[in-house]
C-alpha cells in the first residue's frame, strides 16, 4: 500500500469460527490501521455475567448492572488485549463456558444498544478494522469497505477444536458443533440487529482457504476500494 494512501474503514462480518479476527488483526498490522474486536465486548460482557452468577434464562438482570461494566480495546503488534474493569481477561473470554452463552446474552436489545454505542464512537475514526455480527448494518453502515465471512460448518468445527486444543483445553467435538449450531441460529434469528449480510459487502467464503491466501484477496480489495 502507499504511504499516502487515504484511510478507510473496514467492517468485517460473518459467523463463528470463520477466522474474521485472524483476517482483521493482519489487515490492521499491515495497514497500520487500529483493530477492535466487538465479540470480544460482547464475551467479556458474558464473563461478567458468568462471574456474578447470572444464568442464561435470568440475562435481563445483567441491564441493571451495565453501568459496573467497563470494557477497554488495547491493541498492539502482539495482538488484541480486552481489559474488563481493569482486569485483563484475554484468555478467559474464550473459555468455553463463555462461549456457551455469548450469543444469548448478545442477543439481549438493551446490551446490544449499550455495546453498540461504544462501538460507533470507537469506529469514527478513519482507519478502522472491526469485526463481529452486525458491523457492516448497524455500527460502521458508512464503512468503505464491507466483507461478510463464511465457511462449511464442518469446517468451523475444526478450526475451533484446534484453537481450544492450542489453549491446552480437550474439547469435546460434538459439544462445540452443537454450540456453534445454537450460536448460528442466535446470531440470525435475534430481534435485535441479527447476523446478516450488508447489501454492498463483499462475500468470503473461506472454507478452503489459507490465511495467507483470504488475505491477499482482503489487500487487493483494500487496494481497490481506497483507488476509487
Amino acid at each position: 500500500m502507499r504511504p499516502d494512501a487515504k484511510k478507510i474503514n473496514i467492517a468485517i462480518d460473518g459467523f463463528s469460527a470463520c477466522g474474521k479476527s485472524t483476517l482483521a488483526q493482519a489487515l490492521a498490522r499491515i495497514l497500520k490501521y487500529s483493530y477492535i474486536d466487538s465479540g470480544a465486548m460482547y464475551r467479556a460482557v458474558t464473563l461478567f455475567a458468568i462471574r456474578h452468577s447470572i444464568k442464561d434464562d435470568e440475562l435481563h438482570l445483567l441491564t441493571s448492572l451495565l453501568t459496573d461494566i467497563k470494557i477497554e480495546c488495547i491493541w498492539a503488534d502482539l495482538g488484541n488485549k480486552t481489559i474488563l474493569n481493569g482486569e485483563d481477561v484475554t484468555d478467559q473470554i474464550r473459555s468455553l463456558e463463555v462461549q456457551k452463552i455469548v450469543s444469548q446474552v448478545s442477543a439481549v436489545p438493551e446490551i446490544r444498544r449499550f455495546l453498540v454505542a461504544q462501538q460507533k464512537e470507537m469506529s469514527k475514526q478513519s482507519g478502522v478494522v472491526m469485526d463481529g455480527r452486525d458491523i457492516g448494518t448497524k455500527v460502521m453502515p458508512d464503512a468503505e469497505l464491507k466483507i461478510f465471512m463464511q465457511a462449511d460448518l464442518e469446517i468451523r468445527v475444526e478450526r475451533r477444536m484446534k484453537e481450544l486444543i492450542a489453549k491446552g483445553l480437550t474439547p469435546d467435538r460434538s459439544e462445540i458443533l452443537q454450540n456453534l449450531t445454537f450460536r448460528d441460529h442466535i446470531d440470525s434469528t435475534r430481534i435485535d440487529s441479527p447476523l446478516s449480510k450488508a447489501a454492498d459487502a463483499k462475500i468470503l467464503d473461506n472454507s478452503h482457504m489459507t490465511p495467507e491466501e483470504q488475505l491477499k484477496i482482503v489487500l487487493e480489495w483494500v487496494e481497490s476500494t481506497m483507488n476509487r
